[in-house]
């Protein structure tokens, strides 16, 4: 029963009948704990329609629900707030109803309703670092909350793999590398290449510096040192189809994409789709052509062409050089079309992005919706805040970043530092140890990422985030783990549906943990609808902190009264399931034991 219908219906009738008016909508809220109730009428908006009191509207709104519905068993009217009063049947019938519905909170699949999340999107001159894992771990979350939702998704990403960047790498490794291979280094591949993106930086830095020395001037010292010219000369090279560049190019980026393949698997993301900006740089320029004839874009006297974006707050913004060639937007105008053409059903996008692109996105939506596309109202994009170290910002090119790997390693660590520390592990094999370890350390790095709403930055602190008390990964997953232990030692039959007159009354703990669960299928569309993964973290650790309040306050395995014990036996298991489905959508692993 959808209880918020139901009274919404009834509240609507009782004005209609009492008041003789007509109620458009009816605003609820979660009744306050200071008060008695279990959800809340706001009396104040029926104002507009019904003239009097709010004190004594609410009141006899209250009577007549009362009277009217056998599931409302008291109200209390505060100042212009109609707390209700939920009878118990109406709980354990509830209950009765989800205890064991698989994926509780999900919705079925709407296979024309189609979404591509693009997340990661990395650059192959260098491996992936700590801002890229909250790319990760915000777009794989979204996609999985889209999911449950009730959306079809495609998980994708674009990878850069052209570019001066690229040819710095291989410039760089050309003329210091000496032919070393990720096989002759025992490096990943990714780790390999950017180690010589830093090689570039630094040989470039000190050619800038010896010709500033000379007397040449700062500014022509930056844009004419020696290594950067043939960096640049190699792109041009690249562009023309140069054999030996090519072939030097297709090696390096392959000794990227195994590199990235691993930690992609260690941190639990995956893709459905990849594509290449190689084979997506000349995309778009067909696109501009047409809209020239539609008069979308205009061309400049030098030749170039531009859209006039003035009227919508923004400014002119450049689709084609003065020489034909694409620019950025180009390139995300033709990709976006390609791939609503690559998936027909797809029928929206979502871009994880980072906050210092918010203009480009603004730009990019902009211009599809001018060119016509039915799916460009439908884009998003799923802007995040930088992630911040005590040690202040990181730099890839000065190699000052925090390494994806290393930071798995390195929570894994701690992890294990800590439960040795606690002393909770006694008992375990080395393997199950450092399984465990690892599931607790990705767990802490991820939840502690995604708990923060995706719009503000974070300060990322690697010990505060292992804490195995407060609002942290570890905290939950020993709740969870609590649970297991307690469904492992109920030696008996727990399958029965609850008899309410057998247990007379609920425990006022057993009512808000089943409140609390009512919130699930609610939480995921919230999540979905605002493309936030903390809503679904702080909603979990919302239910682990009530359940701990009711295995505190609460005997569930010494309870004398076997209903009642299979209550909360059941309540204790179906929490778990719901921590675990909420885990899930974030990407994290539950213990069994811990």
């Amino acid at each position: 029963m959808n209880i918020q219908s139901v009274l919404e219906s009834k509240v609507k009738e009782a004005v209609q009948t009492i008041f003789n008016a007509q109620l458009p909508t009816v605003e609820f809220q979660p009744t306050r704990k200071d008060f008695e109730g279990d959800i809340t009428v706001v009396v104040f908006p029926m104002l507009r329609v019904v003239k009097g009191n709010p004190v004594k509207i609410g009141e006899e709104i209250g009577a007549f629900l009362q009277e009217q519905l056998d599931v409302v068993t008291g109200f209390n009217v505060v100042k212009g707030f109609l707390n209700i009063v939920l009878s118990d049947a109406f709980y354990v019938n509830f209950f009765n109803e989800i205890k064991n519905v698989p994926q509780y909170g999900y919705v079925q699949e709407n296979a024309k309703d189609a979404l591509m999340v693009e997340y990661s999107s990395p650059n192959t001159n260098k491996p992936l670092h700590l801002g890229h894992i909250r790319n990760n771990l915000l777009g794989y979350a979204v996609s999985e909350i889209l999911k449950a939702s009730g959306k079809k998704v495609y998980k994708t990403q674009i990878i850069n793999d052209r570019g001066i960047h690229i040819c710095k790498s291989m410039l760089a490794w050309q003329k210091f590398g000496k032919g070393e291979t990720p096989e002759s280094t025992g490096l990943k591949g990714d780790k390999l290449v950017g180690n010589y993106y830093v090689a570039f930086d630094k040989a470039y830095k000190a050619e800038v510096a010896e010709m500033i020395a000379k007397g040449v001037d700062e500014k022509v010292a930056a844009k004419e040192a020696p290594i950067l010219l043939e960096a640049q000369e190699m792109l041009i090279k690249w562009e023309a189809g140069d054999e030996a560049v090519t072939s030097l190019w297709k090696q390096m980026n392959a000794w990227v994409y195994e590199g990235f393949a691993v930690t992609y698997k260690n941190l639990g993301v995956d893709f459905d789709a990849l594509y290449y900006e190689s084979n997506t740089y000349l995309l778009g320029k067909d696109v501009v052509a047409d809209g020239l004839e539609k008069g979308v874009f205009f061309r400049k006297d030098d030749g170039s062409v531009w859209i006039d974006l003035t009227d919508e707050g923004l400014d002119e913004k450049i689709v084609l050089r003065a020489d034909g060639t694409a620019v950025y937007m180009t390139q995300d105008i033709g990709t976006a079309i390609q791939r609503v053409k690559d998936y027909p059903d797809v029928s929206g996008m979502v871009y994880t992005v980072g906050n210092e692109q918010d203009y480009h996105f603004k730009v990019l939506f902009l211009i599809l919706k001018k060119l016509g596309f039915a799916w460009a109202t439908q884009l998003h994009h799923l802007s995040y805040g930088m992630v911040d170290l005590p040690s202040g910002k990181m730099k890839s090119r000065e190699g000052t970043v925090v390494d994806a790997d290393d930071l798995m390693d390195d929570m894994t660590k701690t992890a294990a530092n800590i439960s040795e520390e606690l002393g909770k592990l006694d008992g375990y094999s080395d393997s199950e140890k450092n399984e465990l370890h690892k599931m607790v350390g990705l767990g802490a790095l991820k939840y502690y990422i995604l708990k923060v709403d995706p719009k503000k930055r974070i300060l990322f602190n690697p010990e505060e985030s292992v804490d195995f008390q407060g609002n942290t990964g570890p905290f939950i997953q020993y709740a969870y783990a609590r649970i297991q232990s307690i469904l492992r030692k109920a030696d008996f039959d727990t399958s029965l549906n609850i008899d309410l007159n057998a247990i007379k009354a609920l425990h006022f703990k057993e009512k808000e943990l089943i409140k609390q669960l009512q919130l699930f299928p609610e939480i995921i569309q919230l999540a979905a609808v605002n493309y936030s993964p903390a809503v679904i973290a702080n909603y979990v650790y919302d239910l682990v902190k009530e359940f701990n309040s009711f295995y505190q306050q609460v005997p569930i395995l010494p309870e004398t009264n076997l209903q009642k014990k299979i209550l909360r036996v059941q309540l204790s298991r179906k929490v778990g399931e719901v921590i675990a489905t909420g885990f899930k959508l974030l990407g994290i692993d539950v213990p069994e034991r811990m």
